[in-house]
Formats: C-alpha cells, structure tokens, sequence
C-alpha cells in the first residue's frame, strides 16, 4: 500500500512469502482493513497474497481469547490470537508498541528481513 517508511521493507517481506508459500499469516481482520484503507481498490491483489499467505480459521472461543489478551487496541489482540493459531515465531508490524504485552513478539518490517537475511 505503499506507507512510508515501511514500503520497501514491506515490498520484501512479501516476495519472501510467495517464494514461501505457508509460512506466513494474515489475520481475517486484515484482510478487510486491506481492503477499507484501499476502498477496495485491492481485490486483485488480496486474490494474489491467498496464493501463499495463509488465513488462520478463528472463532467467538478465539474473540474471547483476544479479550483476556486485555489489549487496548482489540484488532492488536486479534492479531496476536491469530498469529497464535497460525504458530508463528513473530508479528511482523509497523506498530509493535501496542504488542509490548503480547505472547508473540512484534518486530518491525525491516527487522524482519534483518532475521531472514541471516538464513
């Protein structure tokens, strides 16, 4: 989407995940964020990122998890549920300080590909 400072960083995050497919995550949510902060100009390209990136199955038990998370932001909470189920190792995130309390580290776009440069 283009959002500076992260556009770039983000860019390769994404060719890292369609040259892996499966291991990555997008939480339900996000996806409609996608496409409300587009006003749905991003069809096509959400039809693409489906190709690879997975969608973790959640439901109200998952909700109710995301409550005892005591976020302030529930779409963060949300987020780490998902990112929960999914497994993952990390939430990678341009707002990791609403993630200081979560079980699941948050790490900025370009620390993330600090990670995956080293393997």
């Amino acid at each position: 989407m283009g959002r500076e400072p992260y556009a770039a960083a983000s860019g390769e995050l994404l060719a890292w995940a369609e040259a892996h497919p499966g291991r990555c995550a997008a939480s339900w949510h996000s996806l409609s964020n996608i496409i409300y902060i587009t006003r749905g100009d991003s069809r096509g390209f959400l039809r693409d990122l489906l190709e690879f990136v997975e969608v973790p199955r959640t439901g109200g038990e998952h909700m109710i998890a995301a409550l005892d998370l005591n976020f302030r932001d529930i779409e963060d909470a949300m987020q780490a549920v998902a990112a929960m189920l999914f497994g993952a190792q990390i939430i990678v995130t341009r707002n990791t300080r609403d993630y200081l309390h979560s079980p699941i580290k948050a790490i900025t776009p370009s620390q993330a590909l600090a990670i995956l440069r080293k393997y």
